[in-house]
């Protein structure tokens, strides 16, 4: 179903215009124009069939719009629900997924309002987005119902993913009137097509492999299988859980970190680069035997005037070599943690707005909202990661 050009065209200059006439005002009434339009754009392909069309295929009738108002960042916003009649069951998409994480990160500052920990900069941003009417009542209810459906997606049943890529990263969290590092893992798969998706997260200050060797055991639990490698950083107690959870599926080693890694290891700035160079070369290999050779010849070449640095590369480099025994169309895309980087960078963002979080399970919120909005993008785009 797709709504004449025109239509569209027509949209975009209404939200143009709120913008360049009235600034940042102009924003919220541009966000409603183009949210409207996208629920009525949805309602026509569930119904598959646009506004009075005749159409043998058609699941059911337009029936009017509901008005409902939203907060948001912005402000209030207005909006027409559009309602269907017959025998389909239809609630917006686009509002549902534009919001849950716009009310994670809400409730991750209203809540830091209501434990007193709130900044100057929380507060502010608590008058632009809820006229600071905000009660212990209203956040626990907001609360309650986002976690549910959060809880649901983070324990869904999984299924046959030929690839794990996992990743750490550290978020402060209030525990105990002193502010702590809280350690987010995050597991994305890739399928037998190609296809991405994000498998799970969990947050905890605990110690690194239990944790990690519990955020394992759920994803098997879940029915996660099928996995012929595994790419992550050497994170701390990660090496140790993935030897007892997924002892015989082959484990990759960023590439990228290992090579900033060895920078520990050069007694002089000035052979940064070269080293830099000949690991790359190692890498860039193109068999795993060529690469072993050739590893062989740089651990001599730095015998003697870089001992820590030959001895590291002997024991850590073979680390990043599993990706060889994979077809070669699947290099690129597996030997590295990019894709994982690329992703926390879009949680930075958010997580940036709150800085400090009031408890784990506030971090864990707005991390679920977030890469639970990501899954469901590359679930609708359909696109092939990784050309299997």
């Amino acid at each position: 179903m797709h709504h004449s050009t025109q239509e569209n065209s027509s949209v975009l200059l209404e939200m143009i215009q709120q913008v360049t006439e009235n600034g940042e005002s102009g924003m919220l009434e541009a966000m409603r124009v183009l949210l409207n339009e996208a629920m009525k754009v949805e309602r026509s392909n569930s119904l598959e069939a646009d506004p009075y069309e005749r159409n043998e295929s058609r699941l059911g009738y337009a029936n009017g719009y509901k008005n409902k108002t939203v907060n948001t960042r912005l402000g209030a916003m207005k909006l027409n629900i559009p309602q269907v009649r017959g025998e389909i069951d239809f609630y917006p998409s686009s509002l549902e997924k534009g919001l849950r994480s716009e009310r994670a990160l809400m409730t991750a500052m209203a809540e830091s309002y209501i434990q007193g920990t709130s900044t100057r900069k929380v507060t502010k941003l608590l008058e632009k987005i809820c006229g600071l009417s905000v009660s212990k009542s209203q956040v626990s209810r907001v609360v309650t119902e986002l976690d549910e459906s959060l809880e649901k997606w983070r324990n869904r049943p999984l299924g046959k993913y030929s690839y794990l890529l996992v990743d750490a990263r550290y978020e402060k969290v209030r525990v105990d009137k002193t502010v702590r590092d809280c350690a987010l893992l995050i597991a994305y798969g890739i399928d037998e097509s190609g296809k991405r998706s994000v498998l799970g997260t969990s947050v905890s200050l605990s110690e690194a492999e239990v944790h990690w060797r519990n955020f394992f055991l759920s994803l098997n639990a879940r029915g996660l299988h099928g996995l012929k490698m595994i790419t992550s950083d050497s994170h701390s107690g990660l090496k140790a859980a993935l030897k007892t959870v997924f002892g015989s599926i082959p484990w990759q080693r960023c590439q990228f970190h290992l090579q900033q890694n060895a920078g520990a290891y050069v007694p002089k700035k000035a052979m940064r680069s070269e080293v830099a160079q000949d690991i790359r070369d190692i890498f860039n290999a193109p068999s795993k035997l060529e690469a072993e050779r050739l590893l062989k010849l740089t651990c001599l070449k730095y015998e003697e005037k870089a001992s820590h640095l030959s001895e590291w590369m002997e024991s850590a480099l073979p680390e990043g070599f599993s990706v060889f025994d994979l077809e070669r169309s699947c290099w690129t895309k597996l030997r590295t943690t990019n894709m994982v980087e690329r992703q926390n960078r879009e949680i930075l963002r958010r997580t940036r707005t709150v800085s400090i979080f009031p408890n784990e399970a506030s971090l864990l919120r707005l991390a679920s909202a977030i890469l639970m909005e990501l899954d469901e993008t590359w679930i609708a785009t359909k696109r092939v990661y990784l050309s299997v």
